[in-house]
């Protein structure tokens, strides 16, 4: 049997004074039966905190050899890995030595743990960034999730300012590897 999938429409006004970005974005986004809203809002996430022309976001859960977010080059290359969650390191470590730039945005219960057993490991590679969002933020933007989700994203000094709504949101990422 078929996954359904959840369409989102996704409009976010990203203003990143720390990389000199500002977009804005417009897309529809699907959401598989499979696929948590947290997974969904760490991938929204993701690809606003590595925006540059190009990015796109692939297959999704059940893509297998792909990342959530990827940048190609104009030779099919890719340029950059985005993941969200908590992946096998090993895959990680593949994707780096293939890959131009790795990134991981990290959140869950377990975090700690993946920590504790993996920053020994993915420090040792040059190409590859991960920082851990904050879960309290993650679940209030669940909270907010609707089927069209209007933002407001402000990056400046390593903290989030997001706007939903009426609501605001603020975090700092915390930088784990890169």
């Amino acid at each position: 049997m078929a996954q359904r999938a959840t369409i989102h429409r996704v409009q976010i006004e990203l203003s990143d004074t720390d990389r000199q970005v500002y977009e804005d974005i417009q897309l529809s986004v699907a959401r598989a039966d499979s696929e948590t809203p947290q997974r969904l809002v760490a991938r929204l996430l993701a690809y606003c905190l590595w925006y540059e022309p190009d990015i796109a976001f692939t297959a999704g859960v059940g893509s297998g050899d792909e990342p959530d977010v990827w940048v190609k080059e104009p030779g099919g290359r890719v340029k950059l890995w985005l993941e969200v969650g908590l992946p096998d390191p090993v895959r990680l470590t593949k994707a780096a030595r293939h890959c131009g730039q790795v990134a991981l945005l990290a959140y869950g219960r377990r975090l700690p743990d993946w920590r504790r057993e993996n920053q020994p490991q993915l420090a040792r590679l040059d190409n590859v960034t991960v920082a851990a969002l904050d879960d309290a933020f993650l679940e209030e933007l669940v909270g907010l999730l609707d089927r069209a989700i209007v933002w407001s994203l402000t990056v400046s000094g390593g903290t989030l300012y997001l706007t939903c709504g009426a609501t605001q949101l603020e975090t700092t990422l915390t930088p784990i590897v890169g």
